[in-house]
């Protein structure tokens, strides 16, 4: 009971300590003492968000990543092409906005949990888990109107006489139908689920344009508006 009175006084005399008037300090000195400390808690707070951004941290901190989805994204377009532009798993997964950058990165200290606990430690139990992590992440997509995405991508930007003609009518119709990125685009630079039926979106694509009907048998054909006259030689 001493031992645990002693305590409690030593914690109160260390609050009170804290909280007292600096004696041999001045206002100043302590004002220049707190800016360089808050500049050093900044730059190795940003310092530390920065480095989880790298494409070496995803790719090379666990072997879940490596062996998995850094292995499949290596093949594709975001990956390596032509121009050379690469987008790396920061650009696709981490807001670029500082506050939901930060929200994000506390939502991601709970991956550590499936790490430590090996729930998708292996080849299997990863693709045993494939569909409910890329239905989680498409749904948080979907939420944030496929916000990274359009740290690259943007509708305005886009020549779409360029595109073939269904992305065409796609883009073209996707804001007026409130679809967005993710929609359309899911297997984009990671495998698709065994599960994952392609069926299921074709709901998400413009419809084609209809054809016009035939007309019924015995349908008179519409008048045809009278050739126009050439116009007098003088």
């Amino acid at each position: 009971m001493a031992d645990t009175e002693v305590g409690t006084s030593g914690w109160r005399r260390l609050w009170r300590a804290l909280w007292r008037p600096a004696a041999r300090w001045s206002v100043g000195a302590l004002l220049i003492v707190g800016v360089i400390a808050g500049i050093l808690f900044w730059g190795g707070f940003h310092t530390a968000m920065e480095a989880t951004n790298t494409l070496a941290f995803c790719a090379n901190t666990c072997h879940e990543m490596h062996d998995n989805v850094y292995a499949e994204y290596q093949s594709t377009i975001h990956y390596k092409n032509r121009t050379g532009v690469r987008a790396i798993c920061s650009d696709c997964h981490v807001p670029r906005e500082w506050g939901p950058k930060v929200l994000r990165k506390i939502q991601a200290t709970g991956e550590l949990y499936g790490h430590f606990t090996g729930r998708i430690n292996t080849k299997d139990k990863f693709e045993a888990n494939r569909m409910r992590l890329a239905q989680n992440e498409w749904r948080h997509m979907k939420a944030t109107d496929s916000r990274e995405c359009r740290n690259c991508h943007s509708f305005t930007a886009m020549e779409k006489a360029k595109q073939r003609p269904r992305a065409q009518l796609n883009h073209a119709t996707a804001e007026q139908r409130g679809k967005t990125c993710i929609d359309c685009h899911k297997g984009i630079a990671h495998l698709l689920p065994a599960e994952y039926d392609e069926a299921v979106d074709e709901a998400n694509f413009a419809p084609e344009p209809a054809a016009p009907k035939a007309a019924a048998p015995g349908t008179p054909a519409p008048a045809q508006p009278p050739p126009q006259q050439a116009a007098p030689k003088n």
